[in-house]
């Protein structure tokens, strides 16, 4: 199973940016959600989709980002939109194969698969 993320790059503040990423391999995933870390911080969960297609988001990135997720591809999508300089970060994929119902952000412990990340920087 391999998980992979691409879209990031660099934008000016204000700007936007998709990201995706894909879970390659022969296993059925029903939760995936999305983590950054910047420089000099600990990694901390940004948007997360449950089974139930119900989603999760931190308070940081409510109304700006939104989650989406394509169970038939196997791929889960990150809009951000009126990107901000505190955005810039490395983003995280990660996925796992046991179903989930969270109404919080989940922590990374809870994920199976991670993918290598994409730089997204935002200037000002």
């Amino acid at each position: 199973v391999r998980v992979v993320e691409s879209g990031g790059g660099s934008v000016q503040a204000g700007g936007s940016l998709r990201l995706s990423c894909e879970v390659r391999g022969y296993y059925t995933v029903y939760c995936m959600g999305w983590f950054r870390q910047a420089p000099g911080k600990e990694r901390e969960g940004v948007a997360h989709s449950n089974s139930d297609g119900t989603t999760v988001y931190a308070d940081s990135v409510k109304g700006r980002f939104t989650i989406s997720k394509d169970n038939a591809k196997k791929t889960l999508y990150l809009q951000m939109n009126s990107l901000k300089p505190e955005d810039t970060a490395m983003y995280y994929c990660a996925a796992r194969g046991r179903h989930c119902f969270w109404t919080n952000l989940p922590g990374g412990n809870e994920f199976n698969y991670w993918g290598q990340g994409t730089q997204v920087t935002v200037s000002s």
